[in-house]
């Protein structure tokens, strides 16, 4: 596969989750599916940086206090 072909992925999002990526790419200008790769990319960038995908904090549960 050449770097201009993306390959589509069936995704799999508690609605929970969807809304609170959906607003979070309103608010970046973005659409959903454009955020998740902009996530995505963000996190692969981390990895590469320290050989790490996310903080230390991982394992501590996150609250979604969406209304």
């Amino acid at each position: 596969m050449d770097e201009k072909t993306k390959k589509q992925v069936p995704l799999r999002l508690s609605p929970k989750l969807y809304d609170a990526i959906a607003s979070w790419a309103e608010d970046d200008f973005r659409s959903v599916n454009g955020q998740i790769e902009y996530l995505l990319s963000e996190c692969v960038k981390q990895r590469k940086k320290n050989s790490k995908y996310v903080g230390e904090e991982i394992d501590t549960p996150i609250k979604l206090n969406i209304k």
